[in-house]
């Protein structure tokens, strides 16, 4: 029962990462460098959502689309001030820029909350019991918004004019531009989607956990991983790897202590990476 009951942990968690994975891979099919102020827009994220919960009293379900649009502007904002004109010089100089820009959103949280964990201001609930097995509620409602995300996200891929216009971009730049698409407009969008579900996924995750201004560097490790596992690019990979990562970050608790789990995403990488280059479904495939 106990394998069981970290499957399902597992499972949970797995749906959680996915959000912020398909965030980073979609930021990276459109303008192919890694931004990892992703971890800083979640904690952006997940500080909006707990602003707009425990100081508007808003219910957790009216937090999700405010912390979209908020991550998602200060995403779009702060990428054309600091990063947009370091990518001429190459995706290393952006990576390197977007790792600086995480790292000054996680300090201005701190000089604006400090650093103390803060909670939701949600009602407690009972463990849901199937004989041994406990599952919180709040984690499958947490995974159903997850799931509904993604569902939803999919519908815009392939089903609208903009979602169309990210697909071509991401597939050949150069072509779409020949066919008349807007790569700056394309580039903005696909910066304002990938941060905003960051920042999404900041709050689903601080639902889980407590938050405070590192929710997001803690959580990097495993997003990177997922999307590297999934196939940089790949939108269904990012989801096949955050399940990749956690699952494994569940299953290392029978072997290692719980402060050797963030290794798994590193092994993960390496694992995957020597079989398959690519990922385990390819780069640019939706």
């Amino acid at each position: 029962m106990e394998v069981v009951q970290i499957l399902v942990n597992g499972l949970m968690a797995g749906t959680l990462l996915a959000i912020p994975a398909i965030g980073f891979t979609a930021i990276f099919a459109v303008l192919r460098f890694p931004n990892f102020a992703v971890g800083g827009l979640m904690a952006i994220g997940a500080y909006t959502g707990l602003v707009a919960n425990t100081m508007g009293g808003l219910p957790l379900l009216a937090t999700l689309p405010i912390a979209f649009l908020v991550a998602g502007l200060i995403g779009v904002g702060s990428d054309k001030l600091m990063i947009s004109g370091l990518r001429p010089s190459g995706p290393l100089a952006a990576a390197i820029g977007t790792i600086a820009l995480g790292l000054l959103l996680e300090n201005v949280l701190r000089f604006i909350f400090g650093n103390e964990f803060r909670t939701f201001n949600i009602p407690p609930v009972r463990d849901w019991r199937f004989g041994d097995l406990r599952v919180p509620p709040h984690q499958v409602e947490n995974a159903a918004y997850a799931i509904a995300i993604m569902a939803a996200l999919f519908c815009f891929l392939m089903f609208t004019r903009s979602g169309k216009m990210m697909r071509a971009v991401a597939d050949n730049a150069a072509l779409a531009g020949l066919k008349g698409i807007n790569a700056t407009r394309t580039t903005d969008l696909a910066t304002f989607m990938g941060m905003g579900l960051a920042g999404v996924g900041g709050v689903l995750i601080g639902l889980d956990v407590a938050i405070d201004p590192l929710i997001g560097t803690r959580t990097m490790l495993a997003v990177f991983a997922a999307a590297v596992v999934g196939g940089l690019g790949s939108i269904p990979g990012a989801v096949l790897g955050a399940f990749v990562i956690g699952l494994g970050e569940e299953l290392a608790l029978l072997a290692v202590a719980p402060t050797y789990r963030t290794a798994v995403g590193f092994l993960a990488i390496l694992l995957i990476l020597s079989f398959r280059p690519r990922g385990l479904l390819g780069e640019r495939r939706y």
